[in-house]
């Protein structure tokens, strides 16, 4: 069966001709053909349910977390996947566990540096049209098939975020936590984006252009810190959960 396309629906696991190309989130979201929903979409609702209690029953008593994010694409010879290792390491030795996408590239690496250092290697992956399941490293998987009940199990179990360089996913994952943290709809806790040369683009025109043109303020940016320096970037997770 080698070579066969694999994903996973829920629970459910498809192979082959039987891999559909759509995913649970883009038939709940899309608002095009009859009007079929008005009967399935209240059935839905137990299947968002069931999402929200896996995902607690699962990650409930999983104790003090940081979430890892970063780019699927990262290549294992890619300096950063050796950076993300350091950093799943780190942060189990300072006595976290790890909670990433699950997929492959850094998160697969932030895992694997947590697991090998005997530590909990959390992974909480997404149905996709190209998903390659949970990476190997992963030692509590979760799948979920809707985006908004994952990133509520990423924001409800994790005490700060150390952000690896990454593209769209990694962009949406980290401007999400800022705008939480902003509207105080959790409690604050520590970003870090790990790269000085990947990020530093972004933190220019955030600086140059939006904050000069009053979008944000001061201390929205302020929330971030960045940084080359693992050792760094974990004390910096260790003194935002030591914060009252």
């Amino acid at each position: 069966m080698t070579g066969r396309r694999e994903k996973r629906r829920g629970q459910t696991l498809l192979r082959g001709d039987q891999v559909d190309v759509t995913t649970t989130d883009q038939r709940l979201l899309d608002s095009r053909g009859p009007g079929d929903w008005v009967h399935t979409d209240p059935w839905r609702v137990l299947r968002i349910q069931s999402e929200f209690v896996e995902g607690f029953g699962a990650l409930a008593e999983l104790g003090p977390a940081i979430g890892v994010f970063g780019s699927a694409r990262t290549r294992s010879d890619d300096p950063f996947y050796a950076v993300g290792e350091e950093v799943g390491r780190r942060l189990v030795e300072a006595g976290f566990a790890v909670i990433t996408g699950g997929g492959p590239g850094a998160m697969e690496a932030a895992n694997k540096g947590a697991s090998e250092a005997g530590g909990v290697s959390v992974g909480l992956g997404i149905e996709l049209p190209f998903e390659s399941g949970l990476n190997q490293y992963v030692d509590v998987g979760v799948n979920f098939r809707y985006f908004f009940a994952r990133k509520t199990m990423f924001v409800k179990y994790a005490s700060g975020f150390v952000v690896l360089p990454g593209g769209l996913g990694t962009f949406d994952e980290l401007f999400e936590a800022l705008t939480l943290v902003q509207t105080q709809k959790v409690t604050s806790f520590p970003v870090v984006l790990l790269g000085v040369d990947y990020w530093s683009g972004l933190l220019d025109w955030l600086r140059g252009t939006v904050l000069a043109d009053g979008k944000v303020s001061e201390a929205d940016l302020d929330l971030l810190h960045l940084t080359d320096d693992v050792e760094e970037a974990v004390s910096l997770m260790v003194a935002g959960v030591a914060r009252p």
